[in-house]
């Protein structure tokens, strides 16, 4: 049992800490319901449930949500073409962001799979100086995916 203040009370039946509570005009909370025997505190519940929630949002704010940003290509692309993918790719990677690479296949391309693996493998190799693959090259239907990710 703890008390009000934060000091040890001791241990006592379920019924004279409620007690103790009722005569503070507080409740009692189960702190570590599963400890033996469970740890009870004498406090007021809702500045309780307001103080975690107050931490928990702190917490948030203080979160990096990491997206995944799209880069789509195609088999015939051109070399300036390429290179204007690729700073848009560096821009994410740059702000933290992941990078999904993704090569799709139209028609005809399908049959030229095989061939035009390079692309991909140039473009994780011209952003190898500040990012790493995550996942490598993996064909899925008509697209061949690859997962760019900053370098740490």
């Amino acid at each position: 049992m703890i008390g009000e203040d934060g000091e040890q009370i001791g241990i006592m039946s379920a019924k004279d800490a409620y007690k103790l509570a009722r005569e503070a005009e507080l409740d009692l909370v189960k702190i570590a319901p599963t400890a033996k025997p469970p740890v009870c505190r004498i406090i007021d519940y809702g500045k309780y449930r307001y103080e975690l929630a107050r931490k928990e949002k702190e917490a948030k704010k203080k979160q990096k949500v990491i997206e995944v940003k799209e880069v789509r290509l195609s088999p015939n692309i051109d070399e300036n073409d390429l290179n204007t993918k690729m700073n848009n790719a560096r821009k994410f990677i740059e702000k933290g962001n992941k990078v999904k690479v993704t090569l799709r296949f139209r028609g005809r391309e399908m049959a030229h799979m095989s061939k035009t693996k390079y692309i991909l493998d140039d473009f994780a190799e011209k952003l190898g100086d500040i990012a790493v693959v995550d996942k490598p090259a993996k064909v899925e239907g008509r697209t061949i995916v690859i997962f760019l990710s900053a370098k740490r």
